[in-house]
């Protein structure tokens, strides 16, 4: 009996053991990253849903930016331009295959490309085309106008290369699109997303198995994720958090200045559709405190659209609504804003002075930022409501005009430089062929501007241009500036190859592996 007893105990303590070492093994298998999760679906031509199926390294598209955001090759291995400036030809890579084992041919990026143009409206604002063909690795492409900064469109996410053929034996939006990243999607929710290693990967080695992606949209709880071994690494700590992980023996911690701003787009339509109104509404916003106090300086102060860590004139542009709260209200008074009940808020014609802030709460800085303007709104007697809404309402009610001022914390340099984000949002929509504008906002001075830079290839040139636009939209008050943020990721120690580029697309990456 005592003979069996002992080898019952020899045989479960040996369980045990092979156990605890299947349970390393597995937990070095897979890569646990903690994110901000905007998508319900993973179709990559929906809203901005391009983006995650880029950051989570399943789409990869023909060309990518460095950590210095200069362009560089990635699916096309090369390109070149026509003497004309009308024709561009992109050399695909050979050897490439999507995750279902299919070859990747200029044929498959043309059809890719070409539904992108199908499904969304916004590839047309990045170029238009006359032709698109394919002559046997050559992608070749012709535009309706002087391009110069194609290989840079292209590498937005909305044209991240998918095997079209592949649509009728999956869904792409529940099941993810069949990509050549270096994982492909097993399950996705909102809530967590699974990838699996994609056994075709063309460039290296993938290090893991799995890759688990939970959605933790709070900043705090993320923070707490990752310093309690849930997550291996978290995107966009917030920067109240970040000194919890200074411990180098535990944390590696990458943060840098991002091209991104935090503004508030500023419907013309309605109330703020007076230049007085508006010029007042900006002018109130203690800008300065809101990210030196209330942020505690984790934040630059906003001024402009372009923030300083791009070299676009951010020192040399004039705001002429910068903080001053006597002049708001004298430019209420003389627009016939007054409050003649007594009620703190101003009135006219029987009205009362009004607006809608829509807000989305999945970045930490954005109710903080409202909540502020809300403040010094009423000490002007203005009344702000705030209106929070799902990010993924946002792009439609941009679109539509739903809002009397609508936040957003957004990349300006999508495609190498800031062209792109400067002309969705102020360049006249004429006819519906510039949907992201539906604030009403239209200059013709603005307009010519834009006309100039879409065809302009001498970078001196086209950096002035990007100048003299900018302050065009301040002057016009065209949009309310709130601030320029930091961004980080933050891994363990446990894990190397995590790294924060200024592009904000590539987050889950075949360089991300096991510490040795």
């Amino acid at each position: 009996m005592k003979r069996w007893l002992f080898l019952v105990f020899t045989l479960v303590f040996s369980a045990a053991i092979f156990a605890g070492c299947g349970s390393d093994k597995a937990d070095n298998s897979t890569l646990k990253v903690g994110v901000t999760n905007f998508a319900d679906s993973l179709e990559p031509t929906e809203n901005y849903f391009g983006w995650v199926v880029m950051r989570y390294g399943m789409g990869e598209a023909l060309a990518k930016f460095d950590e210095k955001m200069n362009v560089q090759p990635w699916l096309a291995e090369s390109w070149k331009i026509s003497d004309d400036h009308m024709t561009w030809t992109f050399k695909i890579r050979d050897g490439v295959k999507f995750s279902n084992g299919k070859d990747l041919t200029a044929e498959a990026v043309k059809a890719s490309i070409e539904r992108a143009f199908a499904k969304n409206k916004r590839a047309e604002t990045f170029f238009k085309y006359k032709e698109i063909k394919a002559e046997g690795q050559n992608l070749i492409i012709t535009t309706e106008k002087p391009e110069p900064n194609m290989p840079g469109f292209l590498a937005d996410p909305l044209f991240l290369i998918v095997d079209t053929t592949a649509e009728g034996e999956r869904d792409f939006a529940k099941q993810g699109p069949i990509c050549t990243g270096p994982y492909v999607c097993e399950s996705f929710t909102k809530e967590k997303a699974v990838m699996k290693k994609n056994p075709h990967y063309w460039d290296g080695e993938v290090p893991y198995e799995k890759v688990e992606i939970p959605s933790i949209d709070d900043p705090n709880t993320r923070a707490m994720a990752l310093q309690s071994g849930e997550v291996d690494m978290a995107v966009n700590i917030g920067a109240g958090d970040i000194g919890l992980f200074n411990d180098s023996s535990k944390f590696h911690i990458d943060r840098i200045a991002s091209l991104r701003v935090v503004l508030a787009r500023i419907n013309q339509k309605g109330v703020l559709g007076d230049p007085k109104v508006r010029a007042a509404f900006i002018s109130m916003c203690d800008r300065k405190s809101y990210n030196e106090v209330i942020l505690k300086g984790t934040f630059i102060e906003g001024k402009a659209p372009i923030p300083p860590s791009m070299d676009y004139g951010f020192d040399k542009l004039t705001d002429p609504n910068h903080y001053d709260v006597e002049r708001a209200k004298k430019l209420l008074d003389e627009a016939g804003w007054k409050d003649t009940n007594g009620d703190g808020i101003r009135d006219k014609d029987g009205k009362p002075l009004s607006v809608d802030f829509v807000i989305y709460n999945s970045r930490a800085e954005l109710p903080i930022y409202a909540e502020a303007v809300q403040a010094d709104a009423k000490k002007v007697g203005i009344d702000v409501k705030i209106k929070s809404v799902d990010y993924n309402l946002i792009d439609k009610m941009g679109i539509n005009g739903e809002y009397d001022l609508l936040i957003s914390n957004i990349t300006t340099a999508n495609t190498g430089d800031p062209e792109i984000f400067l002309n969705w949002y102020w360049r006249t929509n004429k006819d519906g062929d510039n949907p992201q504008n539906g604030s009403g906002y239209s200059n013709p001075a603005l307009d010519a501007k834009f006309a100039e830079l879409s065809t302009e290839f001498d970078k001196a040139k086209r950096r002035q241009l990007m100048i003299d636009i900018q302050q065009i939209i301040m002057n016009d008050g065209a949009g309310l500036f709130f601030g320029y943020p930091e961004t980080n990721i933050i891994s363990s120690t446990k894990i190397t190859g995590a790294t924060m580029y200024p592009s904000d697309y590539y987050w889950v990456t075949n360089k991300i592996r096991p510490a040795k």
